[in-house]
């Protein structure tokens, strides 16, 4: 019997895919809580991900505006196919590694 994904409690597309991955938020048993981002992947690993999205921040003594960037690590759940160039939305969690605190929970456009 195939094991259905279960309610992350997000407005997010489930993953057609299955795994067996304790550390997935639709079939294991990992928590979202926290923030939410959508960016840009900029690396690929094995189980993870730096997923990257800029953003402007102003600037009093020159009355204008710079380009800031953040920078994440993720974890990537075996069941999403994710690659270099598309746009995910990644979900706070409880820590998985020293430095990955989200999670990718779905893939928001694909490149190419």
């Amino acid at each position: 019997m195939p094991r259905r994904s279960r309610d992350i409690g997000i407005e997010a597309t489930p993953p057609t895919k299955e795994c067996n991955d304790e550390k997935c938020p639709w079939h294991g048993s990992l928590r979202i809580r926290g923030r939410m981002f959508e960016g840009t992947v900029i690396r690929r690993k094995e189980k993870g991900a730096t997923v990257e999205w800029e953003y402007t921040h102003y600037v009093p003594k020159y009355e204008r505006y710079e380009r800031r960037r953040t920078r994440i690590y993720a974890y990537v759940p075996p069941c999403i196919a994710v690659q270099i160039g598309d746009k995910v939305r990644v979900a706070e969690c409880r820590p998985i590694s020293k430095t990955k605190r989200f999670v990718v929970i779905e893939v928001v456009k694909k490149v190419g």
